[in-house]
């Protein structure tokens, strides 16, 4: 072997000394970060001119307090089901009601019902059928999500299969389009 040319340098060559050198100098830059750093991040933020109040909280409107265009004639219309959300994009929720006259035997078929609060702050008023009672369905599967109403509506093929057993299954939903409601089956809906 022969000799290098170049010297050999005490640093290329480590000893337990070179180790804690290097410890006292990271934990010095550690320390020195923790107390020069940046502040504390909080979920807040800073009041300033950029910075908006949010709108107080709206109650939907209460389909107890509605009339309905139902004829239940002696008997009372009972609110099957129920669910809120902006369905317009005002910033508003409305209600969608599922309704149906409280018929003491067979299957009474369902209305579907928006409700918007009235301008006077009086009883809601319904804005929109989605589903008429004349129809012979009742609502299954009911939602409102996203901006949307969905439901499963049950229904018959004909006039002669009874009212108990509803043998047509659609899937539908309704959006807001153009001032009005716009019905259409959502993707990958079936018919039984």
């Amino acid at each position: 072997m022969q000799p290098s040319a170049v010297p050999e340098l005490a640093h290329t060559h480590t000893r337990p000394i070179h180790w804690v050198a290097t410890a006292t100098a990271l934990a010095g830059v550690v320390a020195l970060s923790s107390v020069l750093g940046p502040d504390a991040a909080t979920a807040a933020p800073t009041p300033g001119p950029h910075t908006k109040s949010a709108p107080a909280h709206i109650a939907p409107p209460d389909p107890a307090a509605a009339e309905f265009p139902l004829d239940c004639g002696r008997v009372k219309a009972v609110v099957k089901k129920k669910a809120s959300g902006d369905l317009d994009g005002d910033g508003h929720p409305e209600t969608v009601a599922v309704v149906h006259c409280d018929a003491p035997m067979g299957t009474p078929p369902d209305g579907v019902y928006v409700l918007t609060p009235a301008a006077d702050g009086t009883e809601p008023r319904v804005v929109a059928t989605l589903v008429d009672p004349g129809d012979r369905t009742n609502v299954d599967d009911f939602a409102v999500r996203d901006g949307e109403v969905t439901a499963a509506l049950l229904g018959y093929s004909s006039a002669d299969v009874p009212s108990c057993c509803p043998d047509v299954r659609e899937s539908v939903k309704w959006r807001w389009e153009n001032g009005a409601f716009v019905r259409s089956a959502p993707s990958g809906a079936r018919s039984v």
